[in-house]
C-alpha cells in the first residue's frame, strides 16, 4: 500500500502546490532559497528553475559535476513531455529507462526524481524546479520543501516518509 500512497501524495503536492504567480524574483527567492538549504545542511546539488522557453535559476554547491546539469536536462524533458513531477514516473512505472517505442530517447528523457512542475494558478504547467545530486526521492522532497515554505504551506503535510 505504500506505493499507492506516496504516488497519491505525489499527485497531491502537483495539485496543491501552485504558485499565483511566477516570475524572476519567485524563481530567485525560491532557488535561493533551496540554496541555503544546501549550504547549511552540506548537500551536494545542482537547482535549475525555468520557464520552458528560458532558465531563471541556476546553481551548483560544491562537488556537483556537469554530470548533474545533464541529469537536470533529462529530468526536465521529462517533466515537461510528461506533465508531472519525475518522482511520480519513478513510482508509476520503476526506474528502467524509457523503451525506444515511448518515442523518449534515453538521451534526453530520464525517469529520477527531482524535477517538479511549475504550476501557476489560472496557466498551468508553465515550468520546472528541478533538483540534481542527491537520490531521486531526496531530490523531489528539497524541491516540494522549498515550495510549501514559499506557499506558507507545512511541509510535513506534504513530505515523503523517508525511503
Amino acid at each position: 500500500m505504500a506505493l499507492e500512497d506516496d504516488i497519491a501524495l505525489v499527485k497531491r503536492q502537483e495539485q496543491d502546490l501552485v504558485l499565483p504567480e511566477f516570475n524572476e524574483d519567485v524563481a530567485f527567492a525560491l532557488g535561493n532559497s533551496i540554496r541555503a538549504r544546501a549550504l547549511a545542511e552540506n548537500l551536494s546539488i545542482v537547482v535549475d528553475i525555468r520557464t520552458w522557453d528560458r532558465q531563471m535559476f541556476f546553481a551548483a554547491t560544491a562537488d556537483t559535476s556537469s554530470d548533474n546539469a545533464e541529469w537536470v536536462r533529462r529530468k526536465i524533458n521529462s517533466v515537461r513531455r510528461f506533465q508531472r513531477a519525475s518522482y511520480r514516473l519513478v513510482l508509476e512505472r520503476g526506474e528502467e529507462p524509457f523503451s525506444p517505442q515511448s518515442g523518449a530517447d534515453p538521451a534526453d528523457f530520464v525517469i529520477a526524481g527531482g524535477g517538479f512542475p511549475i504550476r501557476v494558478k489560472g496557466a498551468g504547467i508553465i515550468g520546472c524546479l528541478t533538483i540534481s545530486g542527491l537520490p531521486g526521492r531526496d531530490d523531489h522532497s528539497v524541491a516540494v520543501a522549498a515550495l510549501c515554505a514559499h506557499l506558507g504551506l507545512s511541509v510535513p503535510d506534504y513530505a515523503l516518509s523517508p525511503a
